[in-house]
């Protein structure tokens, strides 16, 4: 019989083994970066022609090679960063496979000089197609030279699949920009086609941010950083008016390695929740750090894609880091006025705190509208158009119970008393829908149902958190007949109903018996709410992002919450602003609606024709 099965020769199995590692130019020089950083060298030059296909060389000034390290660094599997299993299970270098200089060395033509900083002389290598065609000892710099020339010209093929030099070039410039962000100590240089792209100094991360992205976006981003025993996050994020319409701005570094997980770019989304609008994404530079030993690192020859330990505790840490971090900003619409009178949204920009008011944000509506009162700048006058509203308010909003009252009453009331400090500014209610507040610097509107929405949605998703309900026990159920489908979905849905407050039971196809209600509802919706709360699920079903409980927090939400057209006092208008700016994110409704629109006196002024 003939034999079929045969062993590869070296030379074409290194061409296959290269493929896995070397996929474009731009392998090529992440690969020989990492492998600078890992050799402590602190200054860096790449240099590169036709987007790489020509020519790329990498110079740095790190410690260097002896020959004889030279001479093996060539071999496939050779690497002086790992020697045990042990310490492939706790990674802490960039490199660690040792499979990048073989796999450049196969499909191009390479030439390296090296020399450690205590010897005289160095060395050169010079290898084309994976086959040495020479060791000599050469005076070179301290440090090493990696010269790399016409990339694939043994294997045509896949020559053939690199783009035009544009892309390649964009390519490099992506890998040269993402080691600039996470290395910010480096020296870096970048030339292409002998044009400095390029030029970075020693310097903090707030500072390489702006090197890199200018100073105008520097002004769209703001600084974070949270610890826990699990894992520590530290960046920049995008402020929720500066977005963008895809996602290639996102930058995520694990232990400084810039890494490709859907999972946690997707935590980060979440985070934002609706403070973007449909279709675009934010800005973000993060760096999480985990113990080595918790994540995997050796999942594919590029190593960008990594398994952790505990994926789920993860996703859940960068979710409250991030969405607590934009708790922390002001991020109320500063509105304009056109010509022709009406309203448009300029920026988002946050309340301007005076230095005695402590904290990024607005934690205590009225400290900051006494401060503001106490000030000698323009506030709305009692005397003014829109007269207070003190007719009895609705049921639904006595049911808003002050933020340390959440969840441990559901009898509080608010009261209807006018508040014992008489130099608060007043909140105005505007046709039944708008509230209308001074601030430092301007006016404030606020949507009362979005504003209402926000705080029950808020709540609710701390019941789910929690799994503590309350109910307000109806004194005699109804009985609500329903189509079989939303019956069934009441089924799959009742855990959560529950965990909300309704009490439900559930007679044949089409019947379902309400005991009790959540006490958010208003007296007198009973029948209606839970109807009405399902037809919003279903219409919001397609959202796959969201999980089950927190569409059903939007939907209830949104149907329990204050409409437009209901009068609110003036005790019931400040409890409802006491608790709005309680919550997380107060600027957005959770359907993303604006909450609160910001005036400033400046643009009133110009709109009166003041000068002063």
């Amino acid at each position: 019989m003939t034999q079929t099965i045969h062993i590869l020769p070296k030379t074409l199995a290194d061409k296959i083994a290269a493929g896995e590692v070397v996929q474009r130019p731009a392998s090529a020089v992440k690969e020989l970066i990492e492998n600078s950083i890992d050799a402590q060298a602190t200054s860096i030059t790449v240099v590169v022609k036709d987007g790489g296909k020509t020519l790329i060389q990498v110079i740095d000034d790190g410690i260097g090679m002896s020959h004889e390290d030279a001479v093996l660094a060539f071999e496939r599997h050779s690497t002086s960063k790992i020697a045990t299993y042990e310490d492939l299970e706790q990674i802490r270098t960039l490199g660690f496979r040792g499979e990048a200089l073989a796999s450049i060395a196969a499909v191009s033509q390479v030439e390296m000089k090296t020399r450690q900083a205590s010897d005289q002389i160095g060395t050169k290598i010079r290898i084309e197609g994976g086959v040495t065609l020479e060791e000599t000892a050469e005076a070179t710099q301290a440090g090493t030279i990696i010269t790399v020339r016409n990339l694939f010209y043994n294997t045509p093929g896949r020559r053939n699949f690199l783009k035009t030099n544009n892309t390649e070039f964009r390519h490099i410039y992506d890998v040269v920009q993402r080691i600039a962000l996470s290395h910010p100590h480096l020296a870096m240089t970048f030339i292409s086609d002998d044009e400095a792209i390029l030029t970075l100094y020693p310097t903090t991360s707030s500072e390489r941010i702006k090197d890199i992205f200018g100073e105008h976006l520097s002004q769209y981003l703001f600084f974070f950083e949270r610890q826990s025993e699990l894992a520590s996050i530290s960046g920049f994020l995008g402020k929720p008016d500066f977005v963008k319409k895809t996602r290639i701005e996102q930058y995520l570094f694990l232990n400084n390695r810039y890494i490709v997980n859907r999972s946690m770019n997707h935590a980060v989304y979440q985070a934002y929740e609706h403070l973007l609008e449909k279709g675009s994404f934010p800005f973000f530079v993060l760096f999480l750090n985990v113990d080595p030993r918790k994540v995997d690192v050796n999942v594919h020859p590029s190593k960008m894609e990594v398994k952790f330990g505990d994926e789920s505790s993860i996703y859940r840490f960068i979710l409250s880091s991030i969405r607590k971090a934009l708790s922390e900003q002001d991020l109320i619409p500063l509105a304009g006025i056109k010509a022709d009178g009406s309203l448009v949204e300029m920026q988002k920009l946050a309340f301007t705190l005076r230095p005695g008011i402590s904290g990024q944000r607005v934690v205590n509506w009225q400290e900051l509208f006494k401060q503001d009162a106490q000030s000698d700048t323009t506030t709305v006058s009692k005397s003014s158009t829109h007269r207070e509203i003190s007719i009895p308010i609705p049921e639904t909003a006595k049911n808003i119970p002050s933020p340390t009252q959440l969840e441990t009453s559901t009898t509080s009331q608010i009261p209807t008393q006018e508040p014992q400090t008489k130099d608060l500014p007043s909140v105005w209610q505007i046709h039944n829908k708008y509230l209308l507040a001074a601030i430092e610097g301007g006016i404030v509107v606020i949507d009362q149902h979005a504003a209402h929405e926000r705080v029950l949605y808020e709540r609710a998703l701390s019941r789910f958190n929690d799994k503590h309900s309350k109910s307000q026990q109806l004194l005699f159920p109804l009985t609500i007949e329903m189509t079989s489908g939303d019956v069934t979905l009441i089924q799959q849905l009742l855990p959560h109903l529950e965990t909300l407050g309704f009490n439900l039971k559930v007679f044949g196809k089409t019947t379902v018996i309400v005991d009790g209600v959540p006490v958010d509802v208003k007296p007198g919706d009973e029948k209606t709410i839970l109807q009405d709360v399902l037809d919003l699920y279903k219409e919001d079903e397609h959202n796959l992002e969201l999980e089950p409980r927190e569409k059903l927090a939007k939907s209830f939400s949104c149907k329990a919450a204050i409409k437009a057209g209901d009068p609110l006092n003036h005790a019931e208008m400040r409890s409802l602003l006491d608790q709005l700016f309680a919550t997380e994110i107060p600027y957005v409704c959770p359907h993303g609606r604006p909450v609160i629109i910001k005036l400033s006196l400046a643009e009133l002024d110009k709109r009166f024709g003041r000068t002063s």
